[in-house]
């Protein structure tokens, strides 16, 4: 089965909401408290979903509000030069700053970020810095959580579906969960429902849907695509870890994706180049079975190196790895 996105559309996705500041360990199998040594990286659900689809061929741009500084100029710089559209980047003119996540690599199994997202820039971007003509010129508009978690950016997200939806562009929303931007799960589950109903594709892991449901056990994939398949999701895609993915049709088709062999170096950054290597497969006329292959090779490139965006791969490298076809049996 394929999904079918309207091909007279200028850009393939627009990515709305967080670009911020990855600063990555370079000292690994210690604690951050006596690492001393970090490499700088764009970050940002979003954004490095936006550089991944860039680095895998297609075109890319991006909604989002930066500060106005070195960081922001670099953010800025740095996704032009992967091919993203970067116009409707709006540059913070109240003084907030970029956000900064350091990143701790104890072992691969043992990895942290500790997040600075006090009055971040992208958590300013107002809805009338939401351009309906630009969203128009997209097959798909990606939208990610903790854009959600504040206003006005919570706003500007809001009108940005509901202005995809009119102009027969795609929803993507990628859950992408962070519980300390949050005040509470109750709130977090009005919203994500709120965005999630409206989608056309969701895609998160298990524990992210049992926030968007409110629930503190784990919930089962049967409830969660029963309750959204009543209103616009298509697709609908649960990620379970080394057990692979499943995605699930309003039709009642259900695939699933196995997860690739790789040499794990931190956890951090999979779940970005998953959903950009799936919609990539997407876009391009590929099968959901293919697209879930596609996201699940990327992810396992990406964890086996030491950055998110700029480890995202190329599409002639995870076909060779789909092609060594060394997924992680599960019993």
């Amino acid at each position: 089965m394929k999904i079918n996105f309207n091909a007279e559309k200028e850009f393939d996705i627009i990515a709305i909401g967080r670009a911020c500041i990855d600063l990555n360990a370079v000292e690994y199998n210690r604690p951050m408290e006596e690492t001393m040594t970090f490499s700088k990286y764009v970050g940002g659900s979003p954004a490095n979903i936006a550089i991944g689809s860039s680095k895998l061929g297609l075109k890319a741009g991006f909604i989002g509000k930066i500060s106005d500084d070195q960081h922001g100029r670099f953010i800025e710089k740095y996704m032009s030069d992967v091919g993203i559209d970067t116009s409707n980047f709006v540059v913070d003119k109240e003084g907030h700053k970029t956000g900064l996540a350091f990143t701790e690599i104890k072992s691969p199994e043992e990895c942290s970020i500790l997040m600075y997202r006090q009055d971040v820039a992208d958590l300013y971007l107002a809805p009338s810095e939401v351009d309906e003509a630009y969203i128009n010129k997209s097959k798909v508009l990606l939208v990610s959580g903790t854009a959600l978690s504040k206003s006005p950016s919570r706003e500007a997200i809001l009108k940005a579906v509901n202005l995809a939806k009119k102009n027969d562009v795609k929803v993507i929303f990628e859950l992408d969960y962070r519980p300390y931007s949050w005040e509470s799960l109750e709130e977090t589950a009005v919203y994500y429902s709120l965005v999630a109903e409206q989608a056309d594709i969701v895609i998160g892991t298990r524990d992210e849907y049992d926030a968007m449901e409110n629930s503190e056990i784990e919930g089962k994939n049967e409830n969660t695509v029963n309750y959204l398949f009543k209103h616009s999701p298509e697709l609908i895609v649960i990620k379970h870890g080394v057990e692979g993915s499943f995605a699930y049709t309003k039709s009642g088709e259900v695939f699933r994706g196995l997860a690739y062999k790789t040499n794990v170096l931190k956890t951090f950054g999979a779940g970005d180049s998953y959903a950009s290597a799936f919609l990539c497969a997407l876009i391009t006329g590929k099968d959901i079975e293919t697209a879930l292959k596609y996201g699940s090779a990327s992810a396992s490139i990406v964890v086996s190196k030491h950055s998110s965006s700029e480890a995202m791969p190329t599409v002639e490298e995870i076909e060779q790895l789909i092609a060594k076809n060394e997924t992680i049996s599960i019993a």
